[in-house]
């Protein structure tokens, strides 16, 4: 049976006639390029801009339109929450808030206070201090890496049609939940999380934990901002739906997530990180044996596009040569077996700083292929190869007839 490897670098391409990719030296994915059909993608359509959740959704076949509702499920199943659908979930900042009154009185003064790590007993003592009984719901409380979390309530008249508490920057006052449409469940909704709020900022802003962080002169981790919520979607399995049995390797808890909510297996690897002194070996490594028990392994690598919301040129590219120092076993791969798919998620130019809607590069290397003239992986050659331009969501139609899983359209 015929297996897909997916590496998925996130954020790879950029905008100008000079980029990272393009004047890195990469001699091993241009020799991929060389072996493959080349040509670039629009992940979600051209001149939309991804986020990584939804681009990730596309680029396993999942319309982000139909079945993204969020980032808060996808965090929460990342932080290791067992997400159901129609819980309402939230991505957690721990912050640090200063003034009198309640908590939406005070202003946010480090939306991350002083990024914080060690958070596990914060969190314990709002798992433990917070009874939502009286409104009939439960509450599941995770940290996640550094100064984050995941928050998930469960109950019935439930609704994500709420607004944030974050204010999204500081020297603003928390923000009170607010219903965004008149039917009684948001309403209701909002009530919770407000209650929710002010019990979590009582609990935290006299935890023995803050208080000595006081002395030392550390912000205090005193507040939760609550963002992206959202409804945990009823979404079909990836091995119901293609098949396939899935694994994904990934330093980054959102990636997790998405392979969670798709029912996959999260292989961790030690030292996987999401920055660019991950494990970069280490998760090649893992992500090859993984073909030996899974039909479709994905293996992701943040750091290029926090390199490109850095906007440091230079460090890209030098993390692209890195990654291409380790590329060489995939050069060795059985072709007649695997299918290899080397692409991006979305573009994050260092001129941007942010995510683009700008096409990434994509390479497909399997026996069969209409293998091309590309010499060179990169955003200028991608776009003279046989793919020519596809969406992400092209992508499992390709892969799948390559491999011969694909069922005929009419007679």
């Amino acid at each position: 049976m015929k297996k897909v490897l997916l590496v998925v670098i996130d954020g790879l391409s950029d905008r100008g006639s000079k980029t990272p990719l393009s004047s890195a030296k990469k001699p091993n994915m241009d020799r991929l390029a060389e072996m493959g059909i080349n040509g670039i993608m629009d992940t979600i359509a051209p001149g939309v801009r991804p986020g990584s959740d939804t681009g990730h959704l596309a680029l396993l076949g999942y319309d982000p339109y139909e079945y993204y509702t969020g980032r808060g499920p996808i965090e929460a199943a990342g932080a290791g929450i067992d997400v159901k659908p129609g819980d309402i979930a939230f991505r957690v900042n721990f912050g640090t808030v200063e003034g009198e009154g309640s908590v939406f009185d005070k202003v946010v003064v480090d939306r991350r206070a002083g990024r914080i790590s060690d958070t596990d007993e914060l969190v314990k003592a709002v798992n433990e201090g917070i009874d939502l009984s009286e409104f009939g719901v439960e509450f599941v409380f995770r940290r996640g890496s550094g100064h984050r979390g995941a928050l998930v309530f469960r109950g019935k008249n439930l609704s994500d049609k709420i607004t944030d508490t974050d204010p999204h920057k500081v020297g603003e006052k928390v923000q009170r939940c607010r219903p965004l449409s008149d039917d009684e469940s948001a309403r209701r909704t909002a009530k919770i999380v407000n209650y929710f709020m002010e019990k979590a900022h009582e609990i935290l802003d006299r935890h023995p934990l803050n208080e000595e962080r006081a002395k030392k002169g550390l912000p205090k981790a005193n507040v939760l901002l609550l963002r992206g919520v959202g409804r945990v979607p009823h979404i079909p399995p990836f091995e119901s739906r293609y098949g396939m049995k899935l694994a994904v390797i990934a330093g980054t808890t959102l990636i997790k997530g998405i392979g969670r909510i798709l029912g996959g297996d999260v292989i961790e690897v030690e030292g996987a990180t999401g920055s660019k002194n991950t494990n970069v070996k280490g998760k090649i490594e893992a992500a090859l044996k993984a073909l030996e028990t899974h039909d479709f392994v994905l293996l992701h690598f943040k750091a290029t596009d926090e390199l490109g919301h850095d906007g440091d040129f230079e460090g890209k590219r030098e993390f692209i040569e890195k990654l291409d120092t380790h590329f060489e076993p995939l050069l060795k791969l059985d072709f007649s077996k695997v299918c290899l798919i080397v692409t991006a998620d979305h573009s994050t130019p260092v001129t941007a700083k942010e995510h683009t809607g700008d096409p990434v590069p994509i390479v497909i290397v399997h026996e069969g292929v209409r293998v091309d003239d590309v010499k060179s992986f990169d955003e200028f050659s991608a776009c003279k190869g046989g793919l020519c331009r596809i969406r992400g969501l092209d992508l499992m139609n390709i892969v799948t007839d390559l491999i011969d899983r694909a069922e005929k359209f009419g007679a």
